[in-house]
């Protein structure tokens, strides 16, 4: 299943198409690695953190949104109960210092709101539900 999403990188915004994983593969032209060599970095000590607000769950019926990538939830667009129009932005997730729109694949409602808003995700956890 082919998925959308809009990228924003130095004020250019680039919409993408992906094959979801685990859906048969499409031919696609071979890319040579390069390898990168990381300097060390001392880690840095963390902050406590508050804990994260609760998810807000509706019925949660319908359809998964999931995460296409892991990172961390910079932002929840959208609310139980709203209608949204296909690739309407219902969240934003940073992977490594991007920030990636996660849009609507078509149009519904929502039923859900499973992720929280400066939470941790991993790949294939579901952000929102739409039916």
């Amino acid at each position: 299943m082919l998925r959308k999403f809009r990228i924003k990188i130095n004020e250019k915004e680039y919409m993408v198409e992906m094959e979801e994983f685990g859906a048969p593969a499409i031919a696609v032209a071979p890319v040579q690695a390069v390898a990168v060599q990381a300097a060390p970095v001392a880690a840095p000590i963390a902050a406590p953190t508050a804990p994260a607000p609760a998810p807000v769950v509706g019925s949660g019926e319908g359809d998964p949104i999931t995460a296409p990538m892991p990172g961390k939830i910079l932002d929840i667009k959208v609310n139980v109960g709203d209608v949204v129009a296909e690739n309407q932005v219902l969240a934003v997730l940073e992977a490594m210092k991007l920030e990636n729109e996660i849009v609507a694949p078509r149009a519904g409602t929502i039923t859900a709101v499973i992720a929280t808003k400066g939470a941790p995700i991993d790949v294939g956890q579901t952000i929102v539900i739409i039916q």
